[in-house]
């Protein structure tokens, strides 16, 4: 179980892996490594090659690679890596009073902070002296050491194939040369090494971190960092930071969903639907054409009572507050990454040097030249021409797939129309569901259904979409690997937040909403009449379906991420588990883990952002969603770490000074959950039509909310209905039905027009609208005034380095020149 070289003194940096098939390209392959291999060895790399008869299976050969300390620091300037030059001499912060109460939720000093701190400078060849170099074989991380062998690697030419020069360890992965590589796990992660030279840091992180009885402690971020470089690292670190949050709108959720539960016998609308002499003599208008039945307010009662759960004056302080706590939330992450950014080196990591990194396809594709105006060197470029055609492909391609999930949600509508009408005959007709009536109606059960259905429909078009909008990122051949994370991010976005949110925009704002009136109804396609909300209102449907979609996503996520890889773990390890463990060597055990790859960071921030919107645009409708996302939080950290840990192949260090583009995308989001859930109160909830008729409509002083529900009903005469309409039987002989609208009777002169109550209300909700979003965005933008981005103090320690830096750089200078002198 050794990380070293059979001399036990050389560390293995890297492993590639590879199987000796005799087919037609056995020879090709075979002539692809020798010469891959000959210059990595050029490059200043040693390797030591495992014979297949040393391993488990008999089959497959390990090359394993190790940078000698010349190569190190040559890539070390290469990639301007900042190394130790000073002890940090800058005191700690003032301990926090309430750190003890803290205290069960730290872990110990070692854990959270494995280095001591240092001020850095950018590695130098020439000025190896101004360093803290204690001892060159851990002076090196062994993050920062397969980083750089990591470069080597996908710039490492094997040959010349049809006229073009051929590199990069990704090309012969993907044609079959290689069949892995990956660097190393430093041990087992149930057991320390027995190596004494081991830092069993693995061990450290399952242990610490990775189990779930560890769900209440912090995480170890610095440990994270050093052991899987800063891009994951500070993707734990935002993860972290947003659970903390979602604490605070989780306690403020359940406060408003309590209030709306201990108010529930309160509620003046519910008491008149289910009151025997108001709800149950008023008869409603069918909700089909010709097959459905007449029938009375107060078969809604349940319903009605649930709805109050939500819609609620609760609703209204909840939606303005979590339009702060958005606010709050970004900013705060702001100084956070901020700080974060000091205290891991990471304050002059520009996205620049990235951006002078091509990536090695771009390389490898792009066959002409020109020259590049920063480097003044000679690069390839891809000609205009060939971008615009790329671009339009591209472009179409997304249009279409978009289409198609507008056309399945508009076949789900369909199904919805389609089926209603079913549900209501069933359920009329069927003694057999009579105890249940009262809970599960018509729209009840047409709502569930649809909702189950469209979140197969997502996870369907989600699955075969992932492998479109890779095909065609990579097509469009981007210049670099930011900017191939970039375009794939907003591709992806764009396609989830259609796909994810379209079937919750159509409850919240276009349900119910063109339905017409009896005798005049809208039809879709000219053949299903448009859905109704209920009696109660059309919240609870919003609920029903954020729930299912937002329950049922993390659900099946969860699933995919632990359970999967687990499962094609133990069908790998079956065989090994029968030998001794002494036969079986690290690099074998690593080889047999699933890859992360390089997008495995880029799904996670994938699920955590449409999480984030389904609790910021609809929360209007659901208070409970940040509880959900909460207790799903907690769980995803743990079941993140533990499969990084013990599932996975242990992935390239990376660096990333933030979040990137998903910054940008949660800004967005941020900005337009403030509208949707204005208009979710305002056009989805009963709240404006309440208050409305308690301020100018309502004539009981005692108890204003009485007669609410006759006053938002109006008269329908049952013998202006056209065939079509017309329900194929009328037992009681019915004269007048009644529908959710405010149109004058039958006996007005402005028959069935909108009555003045109508435009009041409508005036009141664009007037609510306009006072929510200028009311909170002033609040948004005031708190993001206040709060600086940078905290004082890492401003002053940013300062305090830069100095001390250039004073030692300075006066290491002169004395290499009084030596000359």
């Amino acid at each position: 179980d050794s990380i070293f070289f059979r001399d036990g003194v050389r560390r293995i940096d890297f492993v590639l892996s590879y199987v000796d098939d005799l087919n037609k390209e056995w020879e090709k392959k075979l002539e692809r490594r020798k010469e891959f291999e000959s210059n990595l060895q050029k490059a200043g790399l040693e390797l030591e090659t495992e014979d297949k008869k040393e391993s488990e299976d008999g089959k497959i050969y390990f090359v394993k690679i190790h940078a000698p300390w010349e190569v190190l620091i040559t890539y070390a300037e290469v990639l301007n890596i900042k190394v130790p030059i000073k002890e940090n001499d800058i005191p700690s912060m003032v301990e926090n009073p309430l750190d003890c109460m803290l205290a069960p939720l730290r872990l110990p000093e070692k854990v959270m902070h494995p280095e001591p701190d240092y001020f850095t400078a950018p590695f130098s060849k020439d000025k190896q002296e101004l360093y803290l170099i204690n001892d060159e074989s851990t002076f090196f991380s062994p993050s920062m050491r397969n980083r750089i062998v990591n470069y080597i690697l996908t710039r490492c030419p094997y040959g010349t194939e049809e006229g073009k020069k051929k590199f990069g360890i990704k090309r012969l992965l993907n044609n079959g040369t290689y069949s892995a590589a990956y660097p190393l796990h430093d041990c087992q992660y149930w057991k320390k090494a027995n190596d004494p030279n081991c830092d069993n840091e693995r061990y450290t992180l399952y242990m610490e971190w990775a189990r779930f009885l560890r769900f209440y402690k912090e995480q170890p971020l610095d440990l994270i960092r050093k052991y899987y470089g800063e891009k994951i690292g500070i993707y734990f670190a935002w993860l972290g930071f947003y659970t903390e949050m979602l604490f605070l709108a989780a306690v403020v959720g359940l406060i408003c969903f309590l209030y709306g539960l201990f108010t529930m016998d309160e509620n003046m609308s519910s008491k008149e639907i289910c009151d025997p002499a108001i709800g149950g003599e008023i008869i409603m208008c069918p909700l089909c054409d010709r097959e459905c039945e007449y029938w009375r307010l107060n078969t809604t009662c349940a319903s009605s009572e649930y709805s109050h759960l939500f819609d609620n004056v609760a609703t209204l302080f909840f939606a303005i507050f979590m339009g702060i706590w958005v606010t709050l939330f970004l900013e705060f992450w702001k100084r956070r990454q901020a700080r974060l950014k000091y205290e891991w080196d990471l304050v002059d990591f520009e996205e620049e040097q990235q951006q002078l990194q091509l990536r090695p396809e771009y390389e490898a594709k792009c066959t002409q030249k020109k020259k590049n105006p920063v480097t003044q060197e000679m690069e390839p470029y891809l000609p205009l021409t060939s971008q615009a055609v790329r671009f339009c492909i591209s472009g179409t391609t997304v249009l279409f797939w978009v289409s198609l999930i507008i056309a399945s949600m508009i076949a789900v509508i369909v199904y919805r129309l389609a089926v209603y009408a079913a549900f209501a005959s069933l359920m009329e007709n069927t003694q057999t569901l009579e105890p249940i009536s009262g809970l599960l109606t018509p729209q009840l059960a047409t709502s569930v259904t649809a909702s189950c259905l469209n979140f197969v429909i997502i996870m369907i078009l989600n699955f075969l979409y992932e492998r479109i909008a890779i095909w065609i990122t990579d097509m469009e051949i981007p210049r670099t690997h930011m900017e191939y994370e970039n375009r794939l991010t907003m591709k992806m976005f764009l396609f989830q937040f259609v796909n994810y949110y379209s079937s919750c925009f159509y409850v919240a704002f276009f349900k119910g909403k063109f339905v017409g009136y009896p005798g005049a109804y809208t039809y879709m396609f000219n053949r299903w009449r448009n859905e109704e909300c209920d009696p109660a209102g059309c919240l609870i449907e919003l609920t029903t379906q954020l729930t299912i979609v937002m329950a049922g996503k993390q659900i099946w996520g969860n699933i995919q991420e632990a359970i999967v890889p687990w499962i094609c773990n133990w069908w790998g390890r079956r065989k090994a588990k029968n030998n001794p463990e002494n036969l079986y060597s690290r690099w074998e055990q690593d080889h047999d883990l699933q890859t992360f790859g390089a997008l495995g960071l880029f799904y996670e921030y994938l699920e955590m952002v449409i999480q984030f919107g389904f609790i910021t645009l609809f929360v209007a409708s659901f208070p409970l969603a940040p509880l959900l996302a909460l207790m799903n939080n907690i769980l995803e950290i743990r079941v993140d770490s533990w499969k990084l840990t013990t599932q996975y192949r242990r992935p390239v260090a990376a660096k990333a000074h933030s979040i990137g583009v998903w910054q940008e995308i949660l800004n967005g989001m941020a900005i337009l959950s403030v509208v949707t859930n204005a208009f979710i109160v305002a056009f989805t909830s009963d709240m404006i039509p309440r208050l409305v008729y308690y301020y100018a409509y309502s004539e009981n002083e005692d108890s204003p909310m009485s007669g609410y529900i006759n006053n938002s009903l109006s008269v329908f005469q049952i013998s202006d209905f056209p065939d079509r309409n017309n329900p194929k039987m009328n037992p009681e002989g019915l004269v007048i039905c009644r529908y959710r609208d405010y149109r004058y009777p039958p006996d007005h002169e402005r028959r069935y027009l909108h009555t003045m109550q109508f435009w009041h209300i409508l005036a009141a909700k664009l007037a609510f609208i306009i006072i929510m979003e200028h009311v909170v965005f002033i609040v948004k933008f005031f708190v993001a005034w206040m709060i600086p981005d940078v905290p004082a103090d890492v401003k002053a320690k940013i300062k305090r380095e830069k100095y001390l830096t250039q004073k030692i750089l300075h006066e290491y200078e002169l004395e290499k020149l009084k030596e000359r002198l």
